[in-house]
């Protein structure tokens, strides 16, 4: 992915980092209810997986998302001086993992006692497409693993977390099953993508992702798109060899303007999807259910 790079004082950040750590006198994670009215303090990498532990920890939980602005790049992310409090207080950590966000790592043993959990270890989906919130299934899996994790922090909720985990996987199973439904409706059907953010979903959706891996690998390694791979995608979209584009809306460059505009004089639909929630968005599933539905509604049309 490739957002406006931030600015930050990376070094003085660091250093401020480190001497809140040495200082220590902050929450570290070790009592059962150490938030703000006796709430559990749990912090995430992005707003994505910030919103899982909300749906889990209910108002149970106190949630920081480290990233929870759109145009911020978890790849570059520059910690702050307010990240390393939240990190320090934190009783439970989410990371996503995979590469994808290694910044919180970092953050995350600011935290010394605290529970830390890894979103792509625990769906350990076999794939080394890092984008694990688009995958139900991993998503399902750390949602109990966040239940479980809450419930030893603080047994006398215990029972809360796993029912706000069965019912929110209940949830992602309906979501999975209209993912399900858009192969269903249309096999054999082929999209291309300006980056692989929604892989999973689109493997759930049973459609073909016909995109050359030269033009992928260079638009994620921000790399210039070899000419013959680019000639192939616009030929794809001129050819109307695709019923849709699934563009990632925060990565903006020439070339994925270009194919975009390509599509649009084309008539392929573009269907946009994004790294982080929408502005203005807190629930996971609703922004799921808004994704899957418009990949639903291209494919229609």
């Amino acid at each position: 992915m490739s957002f406006p790079r931030l600015i930050g004082l990376a070094s003085a950040a660091t250093a401020l980092v480190l001497g809140l750590t040495a200082c220590g006198g902050g929450n570290t994670g070790s009592d059962d209810t150490g938030g703000s009215g006796g709430k559990i303090n749990v912090v995430a990498s992005t707003n994505v997986w910030g919103s899982v532990l909300s749906a889990v920890g209910g108002d149970q939980v106190a949630v920081t998302s480290i990233i929870d602005d759109p145009s911020a790049d978890p790849h570059s992310y520059e910690t702050t001086p307010e990240d390393a409090i939240a990190a320090q207080n934190a009783q439970l950590t989410l990371a996503n993992g995979g590469g994808y966000d290694d910044f919180f790592g970092k953050l995350a043993d600011q935290a010394a006692n605290a529970r830390k959990l890894n979103a792509y270890e625990i769906g350990a989906t076999g794939d080394e497409n890092e984008h694990v919130w688009y995958s139900f299934a991993t998503v399902a899996k750390v949602a109990d693993q966040v239940a479980a994790q809450l419930g030893q922090i603080k047994p006398d909720a215990a029972q809360t977390f796993t029912t706000n985990a069965t019912n929110f996987k209940s949830q992602l199973d309906q979501l999975t099953t209209k993912a399900e439904q858009i192969g269903t409706a249309h096999p054999d059907t082929k999209v291309l993508v300006t980056e692989p953010v929604a892989h999973y979903l689109i493997e759930a959706a049973k459609v073909t992702d016909a995109t050359p891996a030269e033009f992928s690998e260079a638009i994620e390694e921000e790399t210039d798109v070899p000419p013959a791979a680019l000639a192939e995608f616009n030929s794809m979209i001129t050819g109307k060899q695709v019923k849709a584009l699934i563009n990632n809306e925060q990565t903006v460059t020439p070339v994925t303007e270009q194919v975009v505009g390509e599509a649009t004089r084309a008539g392929i639909p573009v269907v946009g999807v994004t790294e982080t929630l929408p502005a203005g968005t807190t629930d996971y599933i609703a922004w799921m259910t808004s994704e899957v539905d418009d990949l639903a509604k291209a494919l229609n049309s």
